[in-house]
C-alpha cells in the first residue's frame, strides 16, 4: 500500500440516514483509511481508494485479542448496531476484552468507496460506472488496513451470509492469519439459487423507470420491491406464520382490495425501511459481488481451496434457511480440515444468524473453550 493515511473523525457516508449511536457504544466513530492506486481482479485500476472501518476496544500488548467481524449485504461497520446481542459491553464480544474490527464493504454506502463517490477521472459520481468488485477484491483491499492497524494475527474471524463468504476467502488468501473462524449461514460458492434471487432483484431495479438517471435516488422504488422480494428468501414459511399472520375475521380491506396489516404491510415496511437508509446503486453492486463468490476459482477445485484453511473452524447453519441451506454449511465443515459443524433450529430462516444470538453465543463459547 502506498501513501496510506487515516482520516480521523466520522467517515463520510452518502447513505440517506446516518447510523445511530447505541447506548454504551464502545465502538469508535467510523474512520477512513485512504490510499492511492488499487487494481481489481478485472484489471480495472482505481486511482484512489478508501475504506471505512470501526474499531471497538484496544489491541492488547500481546496483540492476540483481535476479533474481525464481517457484515452482511446492507449493514455498516459498527456491529453494535446490527449484532448487539453479541457485541458490546457485557456481551460475548466485549470491547473491554477484545479489539474488534469491522470494515464497511466496498460498494456499500456507509463510508467505503462506492457508486456515489466521486470518480476522479470524470469529476462526477460513479453511479452506473462503478467498477465490479469480486469477493477476492474485497479481501485484498482489507489487507492494507490490517497492516495499518498493526494486526499480525486475528484471534477470531466471524461473519454471516456475505460476511461469511469474505471470511472464508481471507482464510484461504492468508491461511496463517486466523486462529479461529466462525462462518455462519454461508457457502463456498454462491449457488445458482442465490444468483437467481440476486439477478431477479437487479431486474426489478432495472424495471424502475428512474434507474438510468444519474441521481442518488435512481431506482429507489425498484429497490423497495427488490428488498421485499429478497426478504422472502431471508425468512421462512414458519417465521411469517409466527410473526405476520393476520386473523381472517379481523382483516381490513381497502378500496384496492389489498389486505391491510400482517405480511402485506410488513413487506412494504421493509422496502421503505431500506430505502430510508440505502441506495439502489450499492444494492445492485453488492449483489453482483456476492454472485462472484467462488473459493475454487483459480485454486483448482472448491474442495482443494477449502483444504488450504489452517484456522480452527466452527461452521454454523440455520435449519430453516432456504437461501443458504444446511447442505452448504455441511459441505464446508466436511472440507475444512478439522472443522466443527452446528445446525441451529430457528423459525427465522437465513436471518436467524442475526436473531438467534443466544444459541450462537453458547456455540462460540463451547467451541473456543474446546479449541484453545
Amino acid at each position: 500500500m502506498s501513501e496510506a493515511h487515516k482520516q480521523t473523525g466520522t467517515a463520510y457516508s452518502p447513505c440517506e440516514v446516518k447510523t445511530f449511536r447505541v447506548p454504551q457504544d464502545l465502538c469508535s466513530p467510523a474512520e477512513k483509511l485512504k490510499w492511492k492506486g488499487f487494481e481489481l481482479e478485472s484489471g480495472e485500476k482505481l486511482p484512489q481508494y478508501h475504506l471505512a472501518y470501526t474499531t471497538c476496544g484496544q489491541l492488547n500488548t500481546e496483540r492476540n485479542n483481535v476479533v474481525w467481524i464481517f457484515h452482511a449485504l446492507t449493514a455498516n461497520s459498527n456491529p453494535q448496531e446490527w449484532w448487539d446481542g453479541l457485541v458490546g459491553a457485557g456481551k460475548y464480544f466485549d470491547p473491554a476484552k477484545y479489539f474488534i474490527v469491522c470494515v464497511n464493504t466496498p460498494g456499500s454506502c456507509y463510508g467505503s468507496i462506492g457508486p456515489l463517490d466521486m470518480n476522479v477521472a470524470t469529476g462526477k459520481p460513479y453511479y452506473h460506472d462503478f467498477p465490479f468488485f469480486s469477493t477476492r477484491d474485497l479481501i485484498r483491499s482489507y489487507q492494507p488496513l490490517r497492516r495499518f492497524l498493526g494486526i499480525e494475527k486475528i484471534h477470531i474471524g466471524i461473519g454471516g451470509s456475505m460476511g461469511g463468504q469474505q471470511l472464508l476467502e481471507w482464510s484461504i488468501e492468508e491461511p496463517e492469519l486466523f486462529e479461529h473462524i466462525i462462518p455462519i449461514a454461508t457457502n463456498a460458492i454462491h449457488s445458482a439459487w442465490g444468483i437467481a434471487f440476486n439477478t431477479t432483484q437487479r431486474m426489478i431495479i432495472e424495471a424502475d423507470g428512474t434507474w438510468g438517471q444519474q441521481h442518488p435516488q435512481a431506482g429507489i422504488a425498484g429497490m423497495k420491491a427488490a428488498r421485499a422480494m429478497a426478504l422472502i428468501s431471508y425468512r421462512s414459511y414458519e417465521g411469517y406464520a409466527l410473526k405476520q399472520s393476520t386473523n381472517n375475521s379481523q382483516w381490513q380491506i381497502d378500496n384496492s382490495g389489498e389486505s391491510v396489516g400482517g405480511a402485506a404491510s410488513y413487506q412494504r415496511y421493509q422496502g421503505e425501511k431500506l430505502a430510508n437508509r440505502y441506495n439502489a446503486f450499492s444494492y445492485y453492486t453488492l449483489s453482483k459481488t456476492m454472485d462472484s463468490h467462488n473459493l475454487g476459482r483459480g485454486r483448482g477445485t472448491v474442495a482443494e481451496a477449502l483444504q488450504l484453511i489452517r484456522a480452527k473452524a466452527l461452521v454454523i447453519g440455520i435449519d430453516s434457511d432456504v437461501l443458504f441451506p444446511l447442505s452448504e454449511q455441511q459441505y464446508l465443515a466436511a472440507q475444512i480440515p478439522g472443522a466443527h459443524f452446528l445446525s441451529i433450529s430457528s423459525h427465522f430462516g437465513h436471518d436467524g444468524f442475526l436473531l438467534e444470538f443466544d444459541t450462537i453465543e453458547k456455540a462460540i463459547d463451547s467451541f473456543l473453550n474446546d479449541n484453545k
